[in-house]
């Protein structure tokens, strides 16, 4: 779901306002407005489904270890910090690889650093269901973050260089529903596959579903995605910017996770101020080199539109938000409750469901509700993160998964509403030369602000919990959680107010109709 709001807002850069000659020359460059014969459109098609393979890698890799952590904890004697690292470093290596991966791929090409990624990412999962340990997990995780970052950015442009201007919707909305179908199945096939238990494999299974996923996109991917010259040949990329941001992400997630385990002492306290020192010399970095005619990874200028601004700040609540609560519900379906890994993800899917219904309705209604699609999804997920508090308080360690199937489903409908028309409102307001590093940050950041709600809640609901690990413990640690998961929704609907009215392919259109209606 994430990955699709991220192509509409990426979409945007390919349908500039009439003004932009040069974006849209370079565009037709690229591709003949005469339609394809059948050859080439099975070509296209089956390049593009060499770059799902890619996505689904990607997407089934963030979800579906939540849904293992429990028996990987079992079997690895992981502790409870070890066990928000396994699903935090994934999303915080992704966070500190975006910054570079897209500019990797217009320097030495799309296609290639997609491959190159797929190969490692692909590599990087047999590690991880080979680890025999907590730390070894754990570095393997961080391997596909990394390798995911060289490989997602290149996913979209892929597909703009594959299709012409007139087919790339029918790619995109192709693209949702099969996103859509991998979000509500990934958990529950990761379930089956743990419970099954298949040649001795438990938890280990879960990654080995991205063997066939990879060997798929590096097979028919090497055959049937273009070969497009580089955009950005011999630039010199910002090692120095990358180095800076990488560690300043970093020291900001450690002292989080870490903090509960050794007690909070000073220098952890200490670490989180190096971060934001680190963090603060990365902007003076990225003012240094644009004044000397560098290129920067990250234009700051759009941080002068407080429609953008805000629009960060919110991304940082909203996803650490809905992470940082689905992994403390994962856990406490299992942990706390003694759920089997199916019957919790089962359970879960009625978020996962949820999701893909309020995804299908924003898109349906986004351009008519502009920005109140957002106010009024944010009420809905509050409403729903409510009630799962309340069914929770009222049942205690007897609730059952019926019961909280329609509060889940409520919160995860509310939830896709936002997803599908976010990216596309943050970014009303930027200008078309903005809009690729304005978007990729927001990637990077949306990933930085998962590893936050992960380290973050996590350390709530762990704390609460506490030693005696007891079934009533654990209920109290996801009622604290779900608590914090409400307001933060309700600050999100505060930052939502600072967003611009109207997305930006909403603003592209009424600029291009503009266009047309002024006189010859």
């Amino acid at each position: 779901m994430e990955t699709t709001a991220k192509a509409l807002a990426k979409d945007t850069s390919t349908h500039p306002a009439p003004h932009a000659a040069t974006h849209s020359e370079g565009h037709s460059a690229t591709h003949s407005e005469t339609a394809p014969d059948s050859a080439t459109r099975g070509a296209q098609w089956l390049g593009m489904a060499a770059v799902l393979a890619a996505i689904l890698m990607n997407l089934l890799d963030a979800t579906i270890v939540n849904v293992a952590a429990p028996t990987i904890r079992a079997e690895l004697g992981a502790s409870y910090a070890q066990l928000q690292w396994i699903a935090a470093v994934y999303t915080l290596a992704l966070a500190m690889g975006l910054l570079v991966g897209g500019r990797l791929g217009d320097m030495f090409g799309r296609r290639r650093m997609l491959l190159v990624g797929v190969t490692g990412f692909t590599l990087a999962s047999l590690a991880c269901a080979a680890a025999t340990s907590s730390e070894a997990l754990i570095g393997a995780r961080a391997a596909q973050g990394l390798l995911g970052a060289l490989m997602v950015p290149q996913t979209f442009g892929l597909i703009r260089d594959l299709f012409p201007p007139q087919d790339i919707g029918k790619a995109f909305a192709a693209l949702g529903p099969a996103i859509g179908l991998a979000t509500i199945l990934g958990p529950v096939v990761a379930g089956f596959l743990v419970d099954a238990d298949l040649f001795g494999t438990g938890w280990r299974a879960v990654f080995g579903i991205n063997l066939p996923l990879g060997i798929f996109a590096l097979a028919v991917g090497a055959r049937f995605l273009p070969r497009v010259e580089p955009s950005a040949r011999g630039m010199r990329l910002d090692a120095t910017g990358a180095v800076l941001a990488g560690l300043g992400m970093l020291l900001l997630v450690y002292p989080l996770v870490q903090g509960r385990e050794h007690g909070w002492p000073a220098w952890i306290f200490g670490m989180a101020a190096v971060a934001v020192g680190l963090l603060a010399a990365f902007v003076a970095h990225q003012r240094r080199r644009v004044a000397s005619g560098g290129a920067p990874l990250v234009e700051l200028g759009v941080f002068r539109r407080r429609s953008y601004a805000s629009g960060v700040a919110f991304v940082v609540v909203f996803f650490g938000a809905i992470v940082g609560f689905s992994l403390a519900m994962g856990l406490f379906l299992q942990l706390g409750l003694g759920r089997t890994p199916v019957r919790a993800s089962l359970t879960m899917a009625a978020w996962a469901i949820g999701a893909f219904l309020g995804s299908g309705f924003a898109a349906a209604t986004m351009a008519r509700l502009e920005r109140r699609i957002l106010h009024l999804g944010l009420a809905v997920m509050t409403a729903g993160l409510t009630a799962v508090y309340a069914v929770i308080r009222a049942d205690g360690t007897a609730v059952g998964g019926w019961n909280l199937s329609l509060p889940l489903l409520a919160y995860g409908f509310g939830m896709g509403m936002i997803f599908v028309p976010l990216f596309d409102v943050i970014m009303g307001e930027v200008q078309d030369h903005e809009v690729g590093s304005a978007s990729g940050l927001l990637e990077s950041v949306q990933q930085l602000a998962s590893a936050l709600g992960v380290a973050a809640l996590g350390t709530v609901f762990f704390s609460t919990v506490g030693s005696a690990a007891t079934a009533g413990s654990f209920v109290a640690a996801i009622e604290r959680v779900a608590l914090i998961a409400v307001g933060l929704a309700i600050l999100a609907q505060a930052l939502a107010f600072f967003l611009p009215q109207r997305a930006r392919r909403q603003e592209l259109q009424a600029e291009a109709a503009e266009y047309e209606a002024m006189p010859a």
